[in-house]
């Protein structure tokens, strides 16, 4: 491997770790919030005792996510310095934006985790919900600057680096309403799909365990409605890159040719003009294929159309899954809770982690061979620090270990509400509604 190679190695693997645990840290709180408001309208302990799992589940993910994050900060700097260098001052508002998030979310969650019955209720709450909002703010801030890179706007491209530089224009560059929504969408829908699944396994093994069933009553409502709406939120997303950069839309559906009336490939079956349909809204409209393109400029077109079938696969997956549940609320008035629904939570509860996972592959290795498309090569970006194989294994070591730790503690999290274990991984007490 080339020291290239090693350094966009290194970066994929830090954000393929980070990405899944950023995704939780931003979801849970939503879920830590949703039971303690059910805690309150019910009065029910179940409700309280969820929460403060949550609480801690929040807890674990915001420390792995603040190391991992600060670790990513270090690579951009020391793995891309002349992206860094050159491009730093013009995305450097929605990273400064991000670090204020991210020491608000912390305030916040410190008061709801040592403040509950110590402070008001409302106040209580209220700091539950200012953690959802600000590891919300960070994701979007952060996607804001992926958005640039893919999509570059606010200042003039010069040989000796931007010119007329307008943060706020670079930072709401074209396209961040679809690809914002898109990420955030994808991590509650992960989460609640995570979620739902730990409790489907736990209530196949056993049936009457009330805890469990009023958590899946809380995940599931948030699961479905995001698998639902993450489709058509995907679809003004692929609208828009058909748009704005026609190649990434090729390599994505391996299209090779331009054509009007482009069918959709599926499996080596072809829906005549659906293309051209699902990425202009015209049956007639042009589609621009590979070859359209000079061939230096085209992304991996293999690994990229992979990952975006199995993005669209998992996702119909869930939307099926979401519809059919949602379809089953509404006749039985209650949520599933047979075992044939329990199983396909079950089944489908990895499936959201593995849509984000590759989603984000299909933005990433879509963009390639630039860093900032269209201005600055990814080659052009690299460190000249040879000998990137050291750092690259270490980090491996190092996310190794904190995956280790972090599925851990998170099961022991899981083990303390099983059926007959409450006492021994039990809070000290009985649960008390605040």
């Amino acid at each position: 491997m080339t020291d290239l190679l090693y350094a966009r190695a290194q970066m994929g693997l830090s954000l393929g770790f980070h990405i899944v645990f950023a995704a939780a840290g931003v979801a849970l709180p939503v879920l830590m919030v949703l039971s303690d408001w059910k805690a309150r309208r019910t009065g029910d302990a179940d409700y309280v005792k969820l929460s403060q799992k949550l609480a801690k589940g929040t807890a674990i993910l915001f420390a792995v996510g603040a190391v991992s994050g600060t670790m990513l900060s270090f690579e951009l700097g020391l793995l891309w310095p002349e992206f860094m260098g050159r491009y730093g001052e013009v995305i450097g508002l929605p990273f400064s934006l991000e670090g204020v998030a991210f020491f608000t979310e912390a305030i916040f969650l410190g008061i709801y985790l040592y403040g509950r019955e110590r402070v008001s209720p409302n106040l209580h709450l209220f700091s539950g919900v200012m953690v959802a909002l600000s590891g919300a703010a960070s994701a979007f801030f952060v996607t804001l600057v992926n958005v640039f890179m893919n999509d570059p706007s606010g200042f003039v491209a010069t040989p000796e680096g931007p010119t007329n530089i307008q943060p706020l224009v670079a930072m709401f560059s074209p396209g961040w309403p679809y690809q914002t929504a898109h990420v955030l969408l994808s991590c509650y829908q992960a989460s609640a799909f995570a979620m739902a699944g730990i409790h489907a396994f736990v209530l196949l093994r056993h049936p009457g365990a009330a805890f469990h069933r009023k958590a899946l009553s809380v995940a599931l409502p948030l699961a479905c409605v995001t698998a639902l709406l993450q489709p058509l939120v995907g679809d003004l997303s692929a609208k828009h890159v058909a748009k704005a950069q026609p190649v990434k839309l090729a390599a994505m559906e391996g299209h090779y040719e331009t054509e009007r009336g482009a069918p959709l490939r599926l499996g080596g079956v072809e829906v005549p003009k659906a293309l051209s349909i699902l990425a202009f809204g015209d049956p007639h409209a042009e589609v621009k294929g590979l070859n359209e393109f000079p061939r230096d400029t085209w992304p991996p077109v293999a690994k990229v159309h992979g990952a975006f079938q199995v993005m669209v696969g998992t996702g119909s997956l869930m939307a099926l899954l979401a519809l059919v549940t949602l379809v089953h609320r509404w006749r039985k008035k209650a949520w599933p809770s047979g075992p044939k629904m329990m199983r396909a939570w079950l089944v489908s509860g990895p499936l959201g982690l593995v849509a984000l996972e590759a989603g984000w592959l299909v933005t990433e290795w879509g963009r390639q061979p630039w860093i900032v498309r269209g201005v600055m090569r990814t080659a052009e970006a690299v460190t000249p620090v040879p000998h990137l194989a050291a750092p690259f294994w270490t980090f491996t070591a190092v996310y190794l270990f904190l995956g280790a730790v972090v599925v851990s503690l998170l099961l022991s999290q899981v083990a303390g509400t099983l059926p007959g274990r409450e006492a021994k991984h039990g809070e000290g007490g009985e649960a008390h509604v605040p």
